[in-house]
């Protein structure tokens, strides 16, 4: 990309892949944007969903903040943007930007989602309520990966499947061809994207035999 653009990246359980880089590899990433003075932005939907710990979802937002000398954007499913500036007046000239652009869209956004959220992180208990269910949810999906590994080999597929225990987040990246998708959905009623993407939340113990059959039919 030429130097100055913008670049996507997600913070953690990257959508469709799974495959989140290592924090080594993070670092190497900061390195090369910085280099060709890229303006990040970071996507992070799935912030306490991938690993379980919010925190340590945040690893890579941030160790750019830390970094990144230029400006870092984020954006969370909660829909906030956020903008990291070296300075306040840079961060003042930024805030008069995004007042332009927003004024004519919306002008005065709702304010549920953020009332939601202040309500459960500023209350000790529910905050710890919150971290427990992302930590739960988390090791659910986790797990119907490696039951999905299990039940495909149970099923007689001699494929190697670890690819889908190895990553992370709400969805995995199969590898299946598009064909083999249209298949899955016209007569097995599985339903994915064509990509090979499919939803490990979707999958539970009552259906993941009836899947993995399929898939491996």
């Amino acid at each position: 990309a030429p130097d100055g653009s913008v670049v996507l990246l997600h913070a953690c359980a990257h959508n469709p892949t799974g495959c989140d880089p290592t924090r080594a590899q993070w670092k190497e990433l900061s390195n090369l944007l910085k280099g060709k003075k890229h303006h990040v932005f970071f996507d992070s939907a799935y912030q306490g969903f991938a690993s379980g710990d919010a925190a340590a979802d945040a690893w890579a937002l941030r160790e750019f903040v830390a970094d990144y000398e230029e400006q870092l954007q984020t954006s969370e499913e909660g829909r906030t943007l956020s903008v990291v500036c070296p300075t306040a007046q840079v961060a003042g000239t930024v805030l008069s930007q995004l007042k332009l652009i927003i004024r004519p869209m919306y002008s005065s956004p709702p304010i549920h989602g953020a009332g939601i959220v202040k309500t459960v992180l500023g209350d000790e208990e529910l905050s710890k309520q919150y971290i427990g269910e992302c930590a739960s949810m988390a090791a659910r999906i986790q797990a119907m990966r490696l039951l999905l590994v299990s039940e495909l080999k149970e099923a007689g597929s001699a494929l190697s499947w670890a690819h889908i225990a190895e990553q992370i987040g709400m969805f995995a990246f199969t590898g299946m061809t598009q064909e083999m998708c249209d298949a899955l959905m016209t007569d097995h009623a599985v339903y994915l994207t064509r990509d090979g993407r499919i939803s490990i939340a979707g999958i539970n113990p009552g259906n993941v035999k009836y899947i993995a059959g399929a898939i491996h039919k």
